[in-house]
């Protein structure tokens, strides 16, 4: 993921309680598969890098969700560092004792920081629907993992909120969407973000790559010869008493084949309850 705006509002005690749309951005050699329930972990909703083995944004049935972008630093790249989207999977699955039932957002990402120093630069946001707390860590900033309070957020290629010019458009658009309607339907996040228009050359910020590629990476929707958005995604937590309902879609440019069409138009949709464990 290179580009999420999401608005989150934990005190709801009806209507949205998180709202998210999302772009991921990747080279197009490398494969994956479109969101699915996972079969090797039935209670995980997410695309999967065939690569590394993770994934950049997901979902569980009892009421997790974790994404991730990678830190725009080119010179700091090490090629022998562990891969990043499994600190998404590994939250979504319960698959190490970290992220094992009853962990809180805080602790794993607090967690994570203790060896943060290993990977190459992410962003990382972590959440439980059940317990109404959504957290974020970057291993590139000098703050500490934190929860997030209500609010309008984004997150591209630098730390949460940095004003890069697609990120605060995106972010602006997204709070004027849903202060007219507050629970758009998805295709409307999914279009929001499939915008190719670059930034003028007096707004880009300087992150160590040539000037023409900082213009390409500018946009909301990227569309070079060799990389750009591979997918959106478009995610909705909604508040019903008790009941939590989850809907999410996805707009992509591989149906499963692994054969890129640009610009996509294969989706996938998915709706269900978060499933709360009986005392």
């Amino acid at each position: 993921m290179c580009l999420i705006v999401f608005d989150w509002r934990p005190d709801a005690l009806e209507g949205a309680l998180f709202t998210l749309t999302a772009n991921r951005d990747e080279f197009f050699r490398r494969t994956a598969e479109p969101i699915a329930w996972w079969a090797d972990a039935p209670g995980v909703l997410a695309g999967r890098d065939l690569v590394g083995g993770g994934t950049w944004l997901g979902l569980s049935r009892d009421g997790r969700f974790a994404a991730l972008t990678n830190y725009r630093a080119p010179h700091e790249m090490r090629a022998d560092a562990p891969t990043r989207g499994t600190l998404v999977s590994d939250w979504l699955g319960a698959s190490t004792p970290n992220a094992k039932p009853g962990t809180t957002p805080l602790a794993y990402l607090q967690d994570v920081a203790r060896s943060g120093d290993l990977y190459n630069g992410f962003n990382l946001l972590i959440g439980d629907w059940t317990r109404r707390e959504l957290g974020w860590y970057c291993n590139r900033a000098a703050a500490a993992p934190a929860l997030l309070t209500a609010g309008t957020h984004g997150m591209s290629n630098a730390v949460l909120d940095t004003a890069w010019p697609k990120l605060v458009g995106k972010r602006a658009e997204l709070s004027a969407l849903l202060c007219k309607e507050p629970m758009p339907p998805l295709e409307t996040l999914i279009d929001l973000m499939r915008d190719p228009r670059i930034a003028r050359d007096d707004q880009l910020p300087a992150t160590g790559i040539a000037l023409e590629r900082e213009r390409a990476l500018s946009a909301a929707f990227i569309d070079t010869p060799d990389y750009g958005t591979r997918g959106t995604t478009a995610l909705r937590v909604v508040a019903h008493g008790e009941v939590i309902g989850v809907a999410v879609a996805e707009r992509s440019d591989d149906n499963g084949s692994h054969r890129i069409v640009r610009p996509g138009d294969f989706e996938r949709s998915f709706a269900f309850n978060v499933e709360r464990e009986l005392a």
